[in-house]
């Protein structure tokens, strides 16, 4: 029982129509690789639906919880709930389609399909990196210019980050996936990878091969640029708080930061991971084991470090069970 990388290849009449010539007629692609139900599919299944499960309903606590609670109507908290609202999404691109996978005999995804997939896939991704910036930012200014806080962190400038961060993400990618569905493709072919992404599927284009160089440099540097910013922004925060001159006053700045610098970890260490590896290749193994870890373990764990870590966010949480509670009794 074990998983098998999957591989994506060509069926139904684009291997027909390969054969007489014509190659851009691909309908759907086949993924080979999950385990069959004989071989222990529902043990991969069981504990993929639960995480997927827990980081919905986590993430919806976190984000009813900041919107219900007017103690929680500040930019940090803000920009945590919009984080939160883009994990639900970010996870729903690939988890769904993986779970149908496992238990499905016939392992397909359209063409249309494996391009939305990439799309929104990458476009909320995307955004949660601009987010994560965005948030950097604001403990930046909140730590180093506390005094000019309020004034430079309004409640319009909080909604145009935010609404920005979002629409930044979705717009940006949208004329790179236009471009991939008017390429014709070749087969039979294999990709190994656990859901649809963009140099994969680029690999498997009959074109220059040159725009996956491309791609890769492109994910390189907005990943690098991204990491150098948010890293410069707490590198500068830790200056500050460590000139505190009360030990209490550093413990509670840090722990405002301890958060936001434990997601920016996961996250961009599992995207480095990913797509900071250019024409190097890793064993099928650990292929998957990075692609799991980048699409299903790092939502995982957010919703429990903005949860179980923060004192507000728990105390919030626990009012919005109150509250549904007393709905409940209320309606009875």
């Amino acid at each position: 029982m074990s998983w098998n990388v999957p591989s994506l290849s060509f069926t139904g009449s684009a291997t027909r129509d390969m054969e007489s010539g014509n190659m851009s007629t691909v309908t759907e692609f086949i993924f080979t690789g999950f385990p069959q139900l004989q071989d222990g599919s529902l043990l991969y299944f069981f504990p993929l639906l639960f995480i997927y499960t827990f980081i919905v309903i986590g993430n919806l606590l976190i984000f009813f919880a900041v919107r219900l609670n007017t103690r929680l109507h500040n930019p940090m908290y803000n920009f945590i709930s919009i984080f939160s609202f883009l994990e639900i999404w970010y996870t729903t691109a690939t988890i769904p389609k993986m779970l149908s996978n496992l238990i499905s005999e016939k392992k397909a995804i359209s063409m249309t399909g494996c391009l939305l997939q990439m799309y929104f896939f990458h476009s909320l991704g995307n955004s949660e990196g601009i987010l994560l910036i965005t948030m950097a930012i604001d403990r930046y200014i909140a730590i180093c210019n506390p005094l000019r806080y309020q004034k430079i962190m309004t409640p319009r400038l909080c909604a145009q980050l935010s609404a920005g961060s979002c629409m930044f993400g979705f717009f940006i990618l949208l004329p790179e996936i236009v471009m991939i569905s008017t390429l014709p493709f070749c087969g039979p072919n294999q990709i190994h990878q656990i859901f649809c992404d963009l140099v994969p599927v680029l690999s498997l284009a009959c074109t220059d091969t040159s725009m996956i160089l491309i791609e890769d440099v492109i994910h390189a540097v907005a990943i690098i640029l991204t990491v150098l910013i948010i890293a410069l922004s707490y590198v500068r925060i830790v200056t500050v708080i460590l000139r505190i001159p009360s030990a209490e006053g550093r413990q509670k700045a840090f722990s405002t930061c301890a958060g936001h610098l434990m997601v920016f970890l996961i996250f961009f260490g599992s995207v480095s991971l990913m797509y900071l590896r250019f024409n190097a290749t890793y064993p099928p193994l650990l292929d998957t084991a990075i692609a799991l870890m980048f699409t299903v373990l790092a939502p995982f764990f957010n919703p429990i470090i903005y949860s179980l870590r923060n004192k507000d966010m728990k105390n919030a949480i626990k009012k919005l069970f109150c509250l549904q509670k007393v709905l409940n009794t209320s309606g009875g």
